[in-house]
């Protein structure tokens, strides 16, 4: 990290202003070979304004910002430009930075090295990226609660309950003939390690909630030709998104769009009618609707209550038995044909006439609790790394556990403890590899 590096901070295009950001030990020094003024004795923290010249051509008029570290975001000096918003102005900005010492930053290496230098911790970092991608004022709020280090706190104060059992652990076995400490037993331990999973299993099912609502659930409308899937979609979304005709295999492939439920998103997609078929293109589209199944959150089937029920749609029924689902009947405003009860559970509507759309809204609320994740506290972890993590501590918990059961060495109880320690010092960036932070940096933008 001793070079500078440069980078365009502000979406390219026509705008009133873009900002090229700097950051290193040289940020001042080569502004200074294109800035009308020196800022070599300058103020940190103060705005200047001026001219980016190349030898005396004068490029833009801009206001530069000068902050000087460990004040700044990286903890490096950091230098911003301020240029009228154009593509070929902050391109001609970032050239002449380039040409006289900058190196053009990797996609979020402002944030690894904020990391790095100790300024955020890992989880902080990654709600830097959440923040800006936040599709929903729940999602903002989640982003906002871990950018701050309350989500971190929480992943603290875990490590620091099961570092008090582990050092605790320690003492017993390196200095057992101390007669004033007391003689940890498994029996001993035991307790303390069934409150800790319960509270680690406690966050576990809320930050799979908040993960929920960040993320968004990924929902696809199935069934066979002609149950009215596009149509549903289309009055979810309350917009023609997808084609709507009378003829079988209309859609071929998967149509999208998303609304916003509880102040959660859903993303949902309408798939090809599955029916065994001789044309390629829908054969294509229904086995891509298949395989929708094992990838969605939540499944909408539509059956036809002017149809009885299929073979196919039998196999359905059995293959999303385990799944997240509501059964819909469309078409009750016609002759019913449709045996309901081969069915546990459905709801009746009429996508034509408008009925009972709102009931499977509700459904939807009721089936991921909504309501009840809207209105909880959002200081919770929400991206699928973290939670994996969650998981495997969990898992290791569990082990020592076991191994209290069957009566093991103290001293193989805090290996598992250890491992738990671990997985939650990976979450925050205690503990991490080169490879970890080249692959979570490498998703940001540049700039960031």
């Amino acid at each position: 990290m001793e070079d500078t590096i440069v980078a365009i901070s502000t979406t390219t295009g026509i705008g009133a202003i873009s900002i090229v950001r700097l950051s290193g030990e040289d940020a001042i020094e080569i502004t200074n070979k294109i800035f009308s003024k020196n800022l070599s004795d300058a103020k940190s923290h103060t705005i200047h304004y001026g001219y980016i010249k190349n030898g005396n051509e004068k490029i833009d008029e801009v206001l530069v910002s000068i902050m000087r570290a460990p004040k700044t975001f990286t903890r490096e000096d950091v230098i911003e430009i301020n240029c009228h918003g154009g593509i070929a102005t902050t391109n001609k900005v970032l050239e002449l930075l380039l040409d006289n010492g900058a190196r053009l930053a990797e996609p979020g290496e402002f944030t690894k090295r904020a990391f790095l230098n100790g300024r955020i911790d890992l989880l902080e970092a990654e709600a830097t990226m959440d923040l800006i991608s936040s599709k929903t004022e729940t999602a903002r709020k989640i982003s906002i609660n871990t950018l701050t280090g309350e989500t971190s706190n929480l992943i603290k104060k875990l490590r620091s309950q099961l570092v008090e059992i582990i050092s605790n652990i320690e003492v017993n076995i390196d200095y057992p003939e101390y007669e004033d400490i007391e003689v940890l037993t498994n029996k001993k331990i035991l307790p303390q390690i069934k409150i800790f999973k319960r509270d680690l299993e406690e966050i576990i099912k809320k930050s799979e909630d908040s993960k929920v609502v960040k993320e968004g659930i990924k929902v696809s409308i199935i069934g066979r030709p002609n149950v009215g899937k596009s149509s549903l979609l289309n009055s979810l979304l309350e917009e023609e998104k997808a084609i709507v005709t009378s003829i079988p295999g209309t859609t071929r492939d998967i149509v999208e769009g998303t609304i916003i439920i509880g102040g959660i998103m859903l993303n949902i997609q309408d798939t090809a009618g599955i029916r065994k078929t001789n044309d390629i293109v829908e054969k294509i589209g229904v086995e891509k609707s298949l395989s929708t199944i094992d990838a969605s959150d939540l499944i909408i089937f539509i059956l036809n209550n002017n149809e009885k029920l299929s073979n196919e749609e039998k196999e359905i029924l059995e293959n999303i038995k385990d799944k997240k689902k509501i059964v819909v009947v469309n078409k009750v405003d016609l002759e019913n044909k449709l045996d309901k009860n081969m069915l546990d559970d459905y709801i009746e509507i009429s996508v034509k006439e408008n009925i009972g759309i709102d009931k499977i809204k509700d459904r939807i609320k009721k089936l991921f609790n909504l309501g009840e994740i809207k209105n909880s506290d959002l200081t919770y972890l929400s991206n699928a790394r973290s939670i994996s993590l969650l998981h495997k501590a969990l898992n290791s918990i569990k082990e020592s556990e076991e191994e209290i059961k069957i009566n093991s060495p103290i001293d193989i109880v805090e290996l598992s403890l250890r491992d738990a320690w671990d997985n939650l010092g990976q979450i925050i960036g205690e503990v991490y590899t080169d490879e970890l932070l080249d692959e979570l940096f490498s998703r940001f933008c540049l700039g960031k």
